[in-house]
Formats: structure tokens, sequence, C-alpha cells
């Protein structure tokens, strides 16, 4: 098989993966001559995703064979696609060739598992190896990584990689024994807390020493600490798969954020697949679904709220028909309207069309005056959301935050579903 027919393929068998993000790594560049490629820099991708994502990164299986049969996974051994592999060295020419033409900005490197988990790894891992020490690549790379790999072969890993991931696959123990029993969770998470000792060892090693007397015009040099995938780790699971709803697929975000210290956990909305299991589903879920998720996923992250805050219990889902910021100012109208002028920055954040930076930006300005309605006009914030909300010297929402129909009039207007939309055929 020829490298453009195996690039169309596992190239292709890539796509489902989400979690290929280059942010977060640490600053490099061969501007000095020396090295090829750098982590910084825009516009050198031109391809995109189907939802609009600018693809960046040369992102590919190394192989889509694999041992495992995960029910819901196109690769999986009993399924009837086109196979393909690359050898190490493939991978490596492949991205070299991809960045000296200005197409890409680093590598996303996963795979199938052949032979044994170890033996897989161990190619993933040489691929970094090359490019880093043999080519002096100074780009971003991203190993998705094998749980069930040696310690020392994840240890490794780490040493060449910006980030690494490892799918935690489905939400659930139970749904993952259900529908990939040959997959361990106790094994991803233990490899999750490896991941997250070598990660916090290297943060400390590389924090500033303390000072230290030397002689007179000498300066003291220190030994450059070691680095371990300075861009953190990052998870996956698929939505929709399973019966699982959102509550519990917050709660296990919330886990997998503060016990393993993850830079993202990505939703990935279940794809149906060719010769499917019926075990599971026949459609796939809204595409709204996954936004809504991202969406609750940020409001834990950056806006300081509790994953039990944004679906109640005895509510399993959020809404989908607005965004979970206003369904829970919707539901909480006795903590409104908000004085922007003296409201805590915590409780700014809980005002629906106000955003992280918009807030500081209020908080630098009511420094010195008060903050107006044309403020927030010549800040460009949705006015149609965030004033039955706030109170200014010149604004109170009055009876309006009580209106019966207050929902209605924030809910978005509905679109008129295209002729061809997927969702629109019977």
């Amino acid at each position: 098989m020829d490298l453009q027919r195996k690039l169309a393929i596992l190239a292709d068998a890539a796509k489902y993966d989400a979690s290929c993000a280059s942010s977060g790594s640490k600053p490099r560049d061969s501007v000095g001559g020396r090295g090829i490629g750098s982590t910084e820099g825009a516009g050198i991708c031109h391809s995109y995703a189907p939802d609009g994502r600018c693809i960046s990164l040369l992102k590919v299986l190394l192989t889509n064979y694999c041992l495992y049969d995960c029910l819901y996974c196109v690769n999986r051994v009993t399924s009837n696609v086109p196979r393909a592999r690359f050898t190490v060295d493939e991978v490596v020419q492949l991205t070299l060739d991809f960045y000296r033409r200005n197409c890409i900005e680093g590598l996303f490197l996963s795979s199938g598992i052949v032979r044994s988990a170890d033996h897989t790894m161990a190619e993933v891992v040489e691929v970094a190896r090359v490019l880093r020490e043999e080519h002096d690549f100074r780009g971003y790379i991203h190993l998705k990584t094998i749980p069930e790999a040696s310690p020392e072969l994840l240890a490794l890993a780490g040493r060449y990689a910006d980030r690494l991931s490892i799918n935690i696959e489905l939400p659930t123990a139970e749904s993952l024994a259900q529908l990939a029993p040959e997959k361990d969770g106790r094994a991803i998470r233990r490899s999750m807390a490896r991941l997250r000792v070598h990660i916090d060892d290297a943060r400390e090693a590389a924090a500033p020493p303390p000072a230290v007397v030397s002689l007179a015009g000498l300066r003291p040099k220190r030994a450059a600490p070691p680095v371990f995938a300075p861009a953190g780790q990052s998870t996956q699971m698929i939505v929709g798969a399973d019966a699982t709803d959102d509550r519990a697929i917050l709660v296990t975000s919330a886990t997998l954020y503060g016990a393993y210290r993850l830079r993202r956990v990505y939703y990935s909305a279940f794809s149906p697949i060719p010769d499917a299991s019926l075990a599971l589903p026949s459609q796939a879920p809204p595409l709204v679904r996954e936004h809504r998720l991202y969406q609750a996923d940020w409001l834990m992250r950056f806006y300081g709220f509790a994953h039990d805050e944004i679906v109640p219990a005895g509510q399993g889902m959020l809404a989908l028909d607005m965004d979970p910021k206003l369904a829970w100012a919707l539901a909480h109208r006795e903590r409104f309207p908000v004085d922007l002028n003296r409201a805590p920055r915590e409780m700014l954040l809980r005002v629906p069309g106000l955003g992280v930076k918009t807030v500081e930006k209020l908080l630098a300005a009511r420094r010195s005056r008060l903050v107006r309605a044309d403020d927030l006009r010549r800040l460009r914030v949705p006015l149609k959301n965030v004033m039955p909300f706030v109170v200014l010297p010149d604004h109170h929402p009055g009876a309006l935050l009580e209106a019966q129909d207050l929902a209605a009039r924030l809910r978005p207007a509905p679109q008129q579903a295209s002729l061809f939309d997927a969702e629109a055929v019977v």
C-alpha cells in the first residue's frame, strides 16, 4: 500500500478523536538556527473539521488494526474497514514534510493496539523520540497513551510529548464493562494517577530555586529541570453511546479534574458506525448535547460552578434549548438582580451573558467610576440576556425578572431545519 493511501485511511480513522488541542505547551522555536518547528504561531493550518474547528496538527493513527473489540469503535477487531499501518519512519517523514510545507504545527498520534499494549506504545514513543532527538523537532507533539502499557513507557512518553492523554472512553464503569469489556477502568485511572505524579514532580523541579550566595563575580548555574508533558494530560469520553445522563457525566468530569488535575475533558458525541452492535443506539445524539456539556464543563473550570449546581438532583439532563448558565439563573431568580457596581467577582461570573474577560473589565472600570448601561453596550455584551439580571445606576429590571415568560423571551429563536439536515430525514 502506498503512503498516500495509508494516510487517507489512517487520517480518516483518527477523526473520531476530539482531544487534539495544542494549547498550554512550553514555548519552543528554531529562531536561532537550531532544530525545526515551533510550538507557537497561527495561520499555518489549512484543514477544517465539519464543525468548523481548524485542524493544525497532523492527526493520524499509527495503525487502525486493533486487538480489542470495543463495540462503539469503528476500528474494533471485528469491524469490516480497510486496514493500514505506518512504520515509525513514515510517520516521522510525514510530520517533517507537512511542517516544511507550512501545513501543520505539530503531531497528534494515536494507535490501535497490535501485538500488545507495550509493543504499540513503544512504537508511538519511538516516533516522538526520533522527531525530538534525531531531527531536533520543536513543534507540538500530543501522544495518545495506552493505559495497559508499562509505567516505564508512559514515563518515557512524557519526556518527548507536550501533552499526553488517556481516554476514559465512557462516563461510568458499568458502561465500560458493557461496551468495552477488554478495557480496564482501574488501569485507566491508575495510569492517569502516574502521569499526574510525573507532571507534578516536573513542575516542582522547574520552580524557581531559593537564592544562593556565591563567590563575587560568579553566577550560579542550575541544571535544566526535567521536562514531562508540559501541556499536561487530557482525556475523552463518548457521549450518547449509553444511557448515562448529563449529571453523571459531569460528576465523572469533576472527579477527573479534582483527582488527576486534567487540562481538559473532551466530549465526543457518539457516531453510528457500520455493522454496529444492537447494544448501541441506532442514531447519534443531538450535537447540541455535546455543545451543552462543553459549556457546563467551562462553568466548572472557569466560573466557579459545582457540578451539582449545573444539573440539580432530579434533573438528569441539561436543557438543549438554552445554555446551562442561563438555565441556572432562571432557576435561581432569588439570587438576582446583581448590582454590577457592588457585587463580588464570584457573583458577576454567574450573570448570564458576562464572560470572564468582561467581568475583569467591569471590575477594573468600577474602581474609578460607576458602571452604566452604556458601558455594557461598548463591551458588546448580549444585553438581552444580561439586563434582566443586573442593576445599574440607570437601569433596574423591575418586574421583568419575575415575569412568567422570561424564559421564553430569552430562549433562542427556533431555526428552520434544512431539507438536507441529517436530523430532518424521516
